[in-house]
């Protein structure tokens, strides 16, 4: 084997174990040190000399199965873009349906599993934050154009994606699962029921009297 196929083999077998490691114990659950005896490398530099540190193996282990989540959710989008209108189950399974196929890949499970963790503190690694979130931003966009303009000031798009990724990384912890067909109808089910909820009385109360104290902050600056 040449040098190059040396270095490929070694970067392969880094993220390999990495992403199992991350998924397994968390994404600072586990030294680097540790990360690169279970990839079987020798070379304790192997690591930062591939990925530069621990947010770089992160972006690696991510970017292959992020870039395939994105395609998936790109074509549903181009779908309900030329919709009018667009039923919010739509709506909610262009969030879902492209993540959940990820239960049936190799190395999806660990990957969803991954993504739950950063859902939970997106801004804790900077440089992961750009993987996703065009494909996301899309689905935002259709999603606001088409929800009640009760809702717009609220924060339902985001609950929807919290619970989208939180209960795929869930379901990707249990391994003795093999058909996801009915799991996955439900969390669009749930999804859509987020994005439908009625804004009660009170919470419209709230908004307005937030809105005005906003209002009146603005003109005494």
């Amino acid at each position: 084997m040449g040098t190059a196929e040396r270095g490929s083999d070694a970067r392969k077998k880094l993220i390999d174990a990495a992403r199992d490691l991350f998924a397994e114990r968390g994404i600072e659950g586990v030294s680097l040190r540790e990360l690169t005896r279970a990839a079987g490398q020798a070379n304790t530099s192997a690591l930062q000399y591939h990925f530069g540190d621990r947010e770089g193996l992160l972006h690696a282990v991510l970017e292959p199965h992020q870039t395939r989540v994105d395609a998936r959710r790109a074509m549903l989008l181009e779908d309900l873009e030329a919709r009018d209108p667009v039923e919010l189950r739509d709506l909610a399974g262009a969030l879902v349906r492209p993540s959940a196929a990820m239960l049936e890949e190799a190395g999806g499970k660990a990957y969803l599993r991954i993504v739950a963790e950063l859902n939970q503190d997106p801004g804790r690694f900077k440089g992961t934050t750009t993987i996703g979130q065009i494909g996301l931003k899309r689905w935002t966009d259709v999603a606001r154009a088409h929800m009640p303009d009760a809702v717009s000031p609220l924060h339902r798009r985001f609950a929807a994606a919290q619970l989208c990724f939180s209960e795929l990384g869930r379901r990707a912890s249990t391994r003795r699962r093999g058909d996801h067909r009915l799991f996955v109808s439900d969390l669009v089910d749930l999804t859509t029921a987020i994005l439908a909820a009625p804004v009660s009385s009170e919470t419209q109360r709230l908004l307005t009297e937030r809105d005005a104290s906003a209002s009146r902050k603005r003109a005494r600056s």
